[in-house]
């Protein structure tokens, strides 16, 4: 006699998520570089980019050793543009499994964040690793605010993710869009330079930016003496509560119609 298991649906969708979160990772490391290059990479960026700018401060920047300061603002502004990449092509790249009821946009746009949290979880590792060798301090005054502030900036990547992913289906030319928007993120949110370096007069020029808010306050987290001046958890909180809400709506409103395209 066959037993017949009935499921919810969070059960169901739990296991759609899991399984779109496999097939990330066997497409994604099934190459001869794999694991090994999405952590070199990143980890090369940060020793240049530190290198050239402790030639200029000596090794220290506002008390946070450089090349902690660069590893924050490069792992933090490449871990958004990355997963804003990943979720947006990834509505389009699994519209073949949609002909299945329980398989949604919305589920693999979840599984591709966590996929680009695990790499960055190794990244991280890598790193830590690195400055053990160096000799380089490594402290974490408040690692809540540290993981919060990534799982927020996380959060805020997939919600613009997944609006451009939906856009897309209607119009492919909103790829380009995205490509060029994402561009000058690397030079207005603080990745090369500290919100301390800038007079305060000119701050709201850049403190409207959600991600230089997140980065700061990731400083902040690591060194308490690096100060939280001109950021603020809450602003950073509500900009990803506004455009999760907003993605959402938007996603509820036209993944049907945007899936049949």
């Amino acid at each position: 006699m066959t037993i017949v298991i009935k499921r919810n649906k969070w059960e169901i969708w739990r296991d759609v998520i899991f399984a779109l979160f496999a097939r990330e990772i066997r497409t994604g490391f099934n190459d001869k570089f794999g694991l090994s290059w999405a952590v070199l990479n990143p980890v090369a960026f940060i020793f240049i980019l530190s290198f050239l700018r402790g030639r200029l401060d000596g090794g220290e920047t506002h008390t946070i050793p450089t090349f902690t300061f660069m590893a924050i603002g490069i792992l933090f502004i490449q871990s958004f543009i990355q997963t804003l990449g990943k979720s947006a092509r990834t509505i389009k790249q699994n519209k073949p499994l949609y002909a299945f009821r329980q398989v949604q946009p919305l589920s693999a746009v979840i599984a591709g964040g966590f996929f680009q949290i695990l790499i960055k979880a190794f990244v991280i590792i890598g790193i830590i690793i690195i400055m053990y060798f160096l000799g380089i301090d490594l402290q974490i005054s408040d690692p809540l605010l540290f993981i919060s502030c990534y799982f927020l900036l996380i959060l805020l990547a997939m919600g613009i993710g997944l609006v451009f992913g939906i856009a897309e289906l209607f119009v492919q030319e909103f790829s380009k869009i995205r490509e060029m928007m994402t561009r000058p993120l690397f030079f207005i949110s603080g990745v090369f330079f500290s919100l301390q370096d800038i007079p305060k007069e000119y701050w709201h020029y850049l403190n409207w930016n959600p991600i230089l808010h997140a980065i700061e306050l990731t400083r902040y987290s690591v060194y308490s003496t690096y100060g939280h001046q001109g950021v603020s958890v809450g602003y950073l909180a509500w900009c990803v509560l506004i455009f999760t809400f907003l993605s959402l709506a938007l996603y509820h409103t036209l993944w049907k119609q945007a899936i049949s395209q």
